[in-house]
């Protein structure tokens, strides 16, 4: 079969590898539909120590069972299942709270198992142990589909920070994470979003998403309009999807007393560290929590949002290629044209 196979930093190829075949408790599954995520283009450009090279890339996959594995249990052939696809080993501390994706032995598709860049892939037995195969209705189209693993870092996004009804959430950074912690927030049921960014490309592509206020903050002063936006009081939320730490310090002074900031976005190794405010934090007992991967339940959840239409997943692709489009897709990403690209095997 044709697959996308990470051997090294600047050695991805697309090259022809043997058809896997499934074992006992698990899924042999054809891919139909695969989404580049920005750890596959950072792992190209600078490598990975988690990837056990040479190994098929893609974690943001879909696709339909084409053989179930004896023991395996739960799911029908032909039918279309996406994954929490860090998978977790069901036994640490973390798993035993739930936590499933703080797990002290994560092992994601892609990384540690050949992952959904590839006409076939094979879902691990402990995957389907431990509840990270989700079914999808049959009517969402598969592009679509392959977005439920980055939409539901959004909705552990969304969870963390608590968003109720009618609040106003401010996300930072007008990149692909960030429009889906807007369309997430929108389809939670926030009711005012304002939404920031420096890149006139980014503004741009934000312009067609529910967004209330846009705000440029190279040439407008952001914590005066959410000042304004909200009676002077601050957000109920400030989602941070810019992985700079400029925005990460500002988001203190945007947010309302007793409100959630959220750090979504990492900052790199060596500038990782934050200056901040503590009397803000201090005085307006405000909560500032961070948002890593996602569980079973949120990919349910962004499962849910994308099929009853509350998120716009359609708009969130912007391109899709077959597989030895991954070159172009890389290129897409690279200079920001791209929201979501998907690789079609």
């Amino acid at each position: 079969m044709k697959a996308v196979v990470y051997h090294a930093p600047g050695d991805v190829r697309v090259e022809d590898v043997p058809a896997p075949d499934c074992g006992d408790g698990e899924l042999l599954v054809k891919v139909d539909a695969c989404a580049v995520c920005g750890t596959d283009l950072k792992s190209y450009h600078h490598g990975n120590p988690r990837i056990k090279a040479p190994l098929v890339m893609g974690h943001e996959f879909t696709g339909r069972v084409e053989k179930i594995g004896p023991g395996a249990r739960g799911f029908d052939l032909g039918q279309r299942v996406v994954m929490a696809t860090s998978i977790s080993c069901g036994q640490c501390t973390y798993c035993r709270r739930g936590w499933t994706n703080l797990c002290t032995r994560l092992a994601p598709m892609g990384f540690t198992y050949p992952g959904g860049m590839a006409e076939y892939t094979v879902i691990p037995s402990l995957a389907l142990a431990n509840g990270h195969v989700i079914p999808v209705p049959p009517e969402v189209p598969a592009p679509q589909a392959a977005l439920a693993e980055p939409l539901s870092c959004a909705v552990n996004s969304a969870e963390n920070c608590q968003i109720a009804t009618g609040d106003t959430v401010v996300v930072l950074g007008a990149g692909p994470m960030g429009l889906m912690n807007v369309c997430v927030a929108r389809g939670l049921g926030a009711g005012r979003v304002i939404l920031s960014e420096v890149s006139p490309l980014r503004l741009a592509q934000a312009r067609q998403f529910d967004v209330d206020i846009l705000v440029n903050t190279l040439q407008e002063d952001l914590p005066a309009i959410v000042k304004q936006a909200t009676g002077g009081l601050g957000a109920d939320v400030v989602i941070v999807a810019a992985p700079a730490a400029p925005p990460q310090e500002l988001a203190l002074q945007l947010v309302r007393k007793r409100g959630t900031v959220c750090l979504f976005a990492s900052l790199p190794v060596g500038g990782e560290m934050l200056s901040i405010n503590s009397r803000l934090l201090h005085y307006g007992e405000l909560r500032m929590v961070g948002t890593s991967d996602s569980t079973p339940a949120h990919v349910e959840k962004a499962v849910e949002l994308i099929a009853t239409g509350r998120v716009p997943a359609a708009m969130l692709v912007s391109h899709v290629l077959p597989l030895d489009g991954i070159f172009t897709a890389f290129e897409l990403m690279q200079s920001g044209e791209a929201l979501r690209v998907v690789l079609e095997p």
